[in-house]
């Protein structure tokens, strides 16, 4: 791939299980999709590749048969739909059969005229005895609008009422913007805590920037994340196709309740 840099780090994450002292070690992939205007294939593969317990989307399908679209990418890459999509303005929720769903919400940010409207995908879901908050968002191309939905990021994340919580997305933003270094002062960032793999998000044929994005709060390990170049299963010429980011890739170790 032109510009597709080679990780130094070889992307080796451990499998999802739960411990016998109920903790489980979970695994989130967070990916803008570009609402499955490329490769849809390509897209299933390198999802179901990265065999993950949670998938934060942004950009979903959220116009004409959304659903449907939705429910058939995750069919396709053996997961199953969990919330958000058109009811969240974008964001998605996706998750495997090993996850027992306590509750969903999707919530609609204030609309700035002018603006596109912006959404909050999320979820409140067990892993044997460990209970994980779980929100995917995309923020906005305007500095100041970013800059108020990371505070309604923050507090929505402490509205779930669940000690441990992961969120992801695209953030249109780098590391060194305030709303970036605002979210990263409350929550952990997966890359800068465990870097594995490649960590430029954006552009998926020659990525420069990293405006994607998993975080953590305290208290949940933070085993590996960055994008997953090497990863079995996950080929340059799909990332190329399936849409113009590449996904970032996590595996936490979440307490038991």
């Amino acid at each position: 791939m032109i510009g597709m840099p080679t990780s130094s780090t070889p992307f080796t994450l451990p499998n999802s299980r739960t411990e016998p002292d109920g903790s489980a070690v979970v695994r989130v992939l967070s990916y803008n999709i570009r609402s499955m205007q490329d490769d849809t294939a390509a897209l299933a593969r390198v999802i179901a590749a990265c065999a993950p317990d949670l998938v934060l989307l942004q950009e979903a399908p959220r116009f004409f048969r959304w659903r449907k679209k939705l429910a058939r990418l995750a069919a396709a890459s053996g997961l199953v739909t969990l919330s958000g999509g058109g009811t969240a303005a974008g964001p998605a929720l996706l998750c495997s059969l090993r996850a027992t769903v306590e509750r969903t919400e999707d919530v609609l940010l204030p609309l700035t005229p002018g603006l596109h409207r912006r959404g909050l995908a999320t979820a409140v879901v067990r892993f044997g005895g460990a209970r994980l908050g779980v929100l995917s968002c995309h923020l906005s191309l305007q500095r100041d609008e970013r800059y108020e939905q990371g505070g309604m990021l923050l507090d929505r994340l402490a509205g779930l009422g669940v000690p441990h919580a992961v969120a992801g997305g695209d953030l249109n933003e780098r590391p060194e913007g305030r709303t970036f270094r605002r979210l990263a002062s409350h929550l952990q960032d997966g890359w800068a805590v465990a870097p594995r793999g490649g960590e430029h998000t954006y552009a998926a044929t020659g990525p420069y920037q990293r405006i994607d994005s998993v975080f953590a709060t305290a208290g949940v390990e933070v085993l590996g994340c960055g994008v997953p170049l090497g990863h079995p299963g996950v080929t340059e010429a799909d990332l190329r196709a399936a849409t113009d980011h590449l996904p970032v890739l996590a595996d936490l170790r979440v307490p038991a309740a």
